[in-house]
């Protein structure tokens, strides 16, 4: 029964693959191929050579463009007409907003009370009709579920989703196409779909890659999940990596699945350190990027791998950060460092 099991799975994860492989030429109007940026002063304090792929650099300001964008274009006419509601912590609600905006589809963001106020006020502008309910993703999740039983809309999953995985992929395809001896990867982790579908197009390509998920140690849902071998629920705590929070769901088909059977290894980070990673790159690449974005580049700071790389990179996925937050942590990190 296991080996049945272990079979399907195997037909499962090639599907996926070809998947992205589609996406990759699919999205291409609607996404921009982004900058590798070797950096040499994280690569100084590795003693290896970093690089990291600028997903901040999206039009949206994030990856989430990728996976909305490769499921949005897959819905039938009829579901287009009905519309499309997804819930959010911000940056999939505004990439939604953004590919329905360009196809001239109505959209409907279901947001917590914990989402930030710049991605509040980004999706205030987005053209999308705004719900904020509850005090957590699943409070939105569950009434954008409402929504589609009553309106017929479509809801687009920020992550546990055979398009949305394939779309945030193509990251990992465009990085082994400038890097192909990449020994490791570090990828920022919540409902999985950007780590799932990049270790799926990395060990497609080349199975000796190390691709590590790194969270915050604040709830971070995938990562205890993993550790019981089952999905598991967390009280959401505040956090600079506000767009990892949220659940995997109970009932998750695809993420977890994937990450348990193609994930090497994890990593936590700290709120200081997150908040050194970010200060980091202001100071050292002059980019302001959110707390999630910063949690691959807190890990090399801190030496947190378990071993040494030659090649290692990782994902900055965007950039949509209060301001006041920004100010905060870069005064903190300069009086540090100075």
């Amino acid at each position: 029964m296991n080996s049945l099991k272990k079979v399907y799975e195997r037909l499962q994860n090639g599907q996926l693959i070809q998947k992205i492989w589609e996406a990759r030429k699919q999205i291409k109007p609607f996404i921009s191929s982004t900058p590798l940026l070797h950096s040499l002063s994280l690569s100084e304090k590795l003693d290896s050579n970093v690089y990291l792929k600028l997903e901040n650099l999206q039009n949206i300001g994030s990856f989430k463009v990728r996976g909305a964008a490769n499921k949005i274009i897959h819905l039938s006419e009829e579901e287009k007409k009905c519309g499309v509601t997804t819930f959010s912590t911000g940056n999939h609600g505004l990439a939604v907003a953004y590919i329905a905006q360009k196809l001239g589809i109505q959209s409907t963001i279901c947001i917590s009370n914990r989402v930030p106020k710049a991605k509040v006020e980004a999706l205030q502008k987005s053209g999308a009709q705004i719900e904020m309910i509850g005090d957590s993703q699943d409070d939105a999740e569950k009434y954008c579920y409402e929504l589609e039983e009553k309106f017929g809309m479509t809801v687009v999953k920020p992550f546990d989703d055979p398009d949305v995985i394939a779309g945030q992929g193509t990251i990992g395809l465009e990085i082994l196409e400038e890097i192909p001896d990449l020994e490791a990867m570090l990828v920022p982790l919540s409902g999985g779909g950007l780590l799932a579908g990049t270790a799926l197009a990395l060990k497609s390509i080349n199975p000796s890659i190390q691709v590590i998920g790194v969270s915050m140690d604040r709830s971070p849902v995938m990562y205890e999940s993993i550790k019981a071998g089952e999905p598991v629920v967390l009280r959401e705590q505040s956090t600079l990596a506000d767009s990892l929070l949220g659940g995997i769901g109970l009932d998750n088909e695809y993420t977890f699945k994937i990450i348990k059977e193609n994930v090497d290894d994890f990593i936590l980070v700290s709120e200081e350190e997150i908040a050194e990673g970010m200060g980091f790159m202001m100071d050292g690449h002059r980019m302001v990027v959110e707390g999630a974005a910063a949690v691959g580049i807190a890990a090399v700071l801190n030496k947190k791998l378990s071993k040494t790389y030659r090649k290692v990179g990782t994902i900055v996925t965007g950039c949509n950060v209060d301001l006041s937050v920004v100010t905060h942590v870069l005064q903190n990190y300069l009086q540090k460092n100075r």
